[in-house]
């Protein structure tokens, strides 16, 4: 049987620092290019320093592409995914085509039924939240201009008129007090208009 040894590697070959017209010893590496990370030239300290210096990265890219570089290298260049991908909406594209002969225990077709309304139960509370919060700060610029609901959007017009000729500076010989409140009488007028606006 034939012995082998171990053969180290020989040592680094002294390089010449690629600056050029340099002739001091390359001793420190550094990248050739941002799409050559792996291949380097030698450079001497002083000339190291230099090129590091005018080192960009980013050099001819856009916008678009910087933003997305950002991006991957926030993730350590690894695939993502939006979060809830793999939860309740990929297990409702899953379970929803499933044949019912298809053989599935009970118990685990009640978890997958449960964990899917569940979602739909939260959505729907949050949208009710939503319109709740919608009716609550028109219902409040409703009570600034003093009308409650139900009322037409010609009786808020001509309410909105008759408070701004009452608070103007003008007739009210530049009140500070009047002033506030006709601040607060334009941003509920806005309200209401943005609103209707929607509706």
């Amino acid at each position: 049987m034939v012995r082998r040894h171990y053969i180290p590697d020989p040592p680094p070959q002294a390089m010449r620092c690629h600056h050029p017209g340099c002739e001091a010893e390359g001793l420190y590496r550094a990248p050739k290019s941002p799409n050559q990370l792996n291949q380097y030239l030698w450079f001497c300290l002083d000339h190291v320093r230099e090129y590091n210096k005018s080192w960009d990265f980013y050099a001819g890219m856009n916008t678009d592409q910087i933003e997305k570089q950002v991006r991957f290298d926030t993730v350590w260049q690894r695939p993502t995914w939006p979060l809830g991908q793999w939860g309740t909406s990929a297990a409702a594209r899953r379970f929803a085509a499933m044949d019912e002969t298809e053989f599935m225990p009970d118990d685990v077709r009640e978890a997958i039924n449960a964990r899917m309304n569940a979602a739909k139960n939260r959505a729907e509370q949050e949208r009710r939240r939503q319109k709740q919060r919608v009716a609550s700060k028109e219902e409040a610029a409703l009570a600034v201009l003093e009308l409650a609901p139900p009322v037409t959007w010609t009786e808020i017009r001509a309410r909105y008129k008759s408070l701004v000729k009452q608070l103007h500076p003008d007739a009210n010989g530049g009140d500070k007090s009047a002033e506030e409140q006709l601040k607060l009488v334009n941003q509920a007028y806005g309200t209401l208009k943005a609103a209707a606006a929607e509706a």
